[in-house]
């Protein structure tokens, strides 16, 4: 097994764990146009969970070292690419919605009893246009936004707004839009749109538990669909 960096090294994990992999890649062990060991066996190797190691992978293709072909493996492109420690990539996917799952369930629980009935019907009107845009084929990136953003606004709180926003809009970094534009499909979206509605009915009854459930269920699901697939 190999050892990550102690906690003196302020890097991501993901870029920790891709550094490794690119060690070993630099030392030989996989030359270019090798493919590398499967996700499972490549992880017990580096002693790290798969969702991280597949961040990591991630992160290294973006920089160009390896390309993901999906259904096939993972080949080595370029064995002496340089370190991408210096290079912002953002922030972990799954640690972004694990946040956002914390943060937006704690502020559906305050946002629910003072919802008014405007507010829902604005709601209701949006998931209709998220509908209409998955149905012709697009992400309904915008409504998706807007939906998360009026029921924080809807807890009365503008710090807790600007936190959700900026959590929300992290999905626009290399790391996220990169994860997104692989694994975002047109049936990942009709789950997504499922659950919006859970959240939404939870709303309409003002049921506060409900409603936090619902918003924890829908976030840990987005964030299962970036990293399980």
């Amino acid at each position: 097994m190999i050892g990550l960096t102690t906690m003196t090294d302020a890097r991501r994990l993901y870029q920790q764990i891709a550094d490794q992999v690119r060690q070993l890649i630099v030392n030989g062990q996989y030359h270019s146009g090798s493919r590398l060991p499967a996700e499972r066996e490549l992880a017990q190797q580096l002693g790290v969970s798969r969702p991280s190691l597949r961040e990591a992978l991630i992160a290294l293709e973006i920089d160009g070292t390896i390309e993901i072909r999906m259904g096939s493996g993972v080949y080595v492109l370029n064995a002496s690419k340089p370190s991408i420690t210096g290079r912002s990539l953002g922030e972990s996917p799954t640690e972004l919605m694990q946040a956002r799952a914390v943060i937006e369930s704690a502020v559906i629980v305050q946002a629910t009893a003072a919802m008014p009935e405007a507010t829902l019907n604005v709601l209701q009107d949006i998931l209709t246009a998220m509908r209409a845009e998955i149905a012709e084929g697009r992400k309904p990136l915008e409504q998706d936004r807007q939906f998360h953003l009026v029921i924080a606004e809807s807890a009365g709180n503008s710090v807790l707004s600007e936190i959700v926003a900026s959590l929300f809009d992290e999905r626009h970094s290399p790391m996220s839009d990169h994860m997104r534009g692989r694994f975002e499909t047109p049936e990942t979206w009709k789950f997504a749109l499922s659950e919006h509605e859970a959240i939404l009915a939870a709303l309409e009854v003002k049921n506060p538990l409900a409603a936090q459930a619902a918003m924890h269920a829908h976030l840990m699901a987005s964030g299962r669909r970036w990293m399980e697939n």
